[in-house]
């Protein structure tokens, strides 16, 4: 009883916006995990877990019966859920995968402009707890226990401090490299790889081709970069628009 009262102390307390300076030094790091090749590899891994997890709450959200999550060792992953086969719940389902990565960003931003940045690696935590109940292939189960016992030891053993960067460097991560993904989708339709993508099912479903669905998920990645780094760095995004207009 003591330990779930100290963990939820936890979880709603409040902690100081670190400065500016502090913020957009993680936000480097993070553009180096992502352009860097030898870290996207790993970084990619945490945009497929995203990229799954928004399939799932889309699926629940629509009211569709998930049937498990799979992520594979090439950084791929697959959501299945029951339901029709067609539809505004299966457009839905399938539109939050590419669009995942970006809104948990943002979700993840405001939390942090709120100071709630251990709270919102709570959050994230509850939220493997719950995908860990769906994996349905080893290599998925092995990530995800592994990447929730990280996490675990980050919130119960590390400073407020250091939680609070860890928090703004997962969010800088998911906002950073939520465009990327999508760049990979359209050099891969390019060199006339298609027929299963996210795309190419909406594309099937709406009559909507392919390309525009494949440029709606960049432009609504983009603006949520931009809305992160309008949150997160006020007086930068301040400074570009300034820069742009002028």
């Amino acid at each position: 009883m003591e330990i779930i009262e100290e963990a939820w102390r936890r979880a709603v307390s409040v902690q100081p916006v670190p400065p500016a300076g502090t913020v957009a030094a993680l936000a480097l790091a993070a553009l180096v995990a992502v352009l860097v090749p030898a870290l996207w590899r790993v970084t990619r891994m945490l945009v497929t877990i995203t990229h799954e997890g928004g399939h799932a709450i889309a699926a629940v959200l629509a009211g569709r019966r998930l049937r498990g999550i799979r992520v594979h060792s090439d950084t791929s992953g697959l959501t299945v859920s029951k339901g029709r086969a067609s539809g505004p719940g299966m457009v839905m389902m399938l539109a939050a995968g590419y669009l995942g990565p970006a809104l948990v960003g943002l979700g993840a931003a405001l939390l942090l402009v709120a100071g709630r940045s251990v709270g919102l690696l709570w959050l994230l935590l509850a939220v493997l707890g719950l995908m860990l109940l769906q994996i349905r292939n080893a290599y998925g189960f092995a990530v995800l226990a592994g990447g929730g016992l990280l996490m675990f030891a980050v919130t119960w053993y590390l400073s407020p401090t250091a939680q609070s960067a860890v928090a703004y460097l997962i969010t800088w991560t998911l906002l950073i490299a939520a465009p990327k993904p999508v760049l990979e989708l359209m050099a891969q339709r390019r060199r006339g790889g298609r027929g299963s993508s996210d795309a190419d099912q909406l594309a099937r479903l709406t009559s909507v081709p392919g390309v525009i669905w494949t440029w709606l998920f960049l432009a609504a990645n983009m603006a949520g970069l931009a809305v992160g780094v309008a949150l997160l760095l006020p007086r930068v995004a301040a400074a570009l628009l300034a820069t742009a207009s002028g």
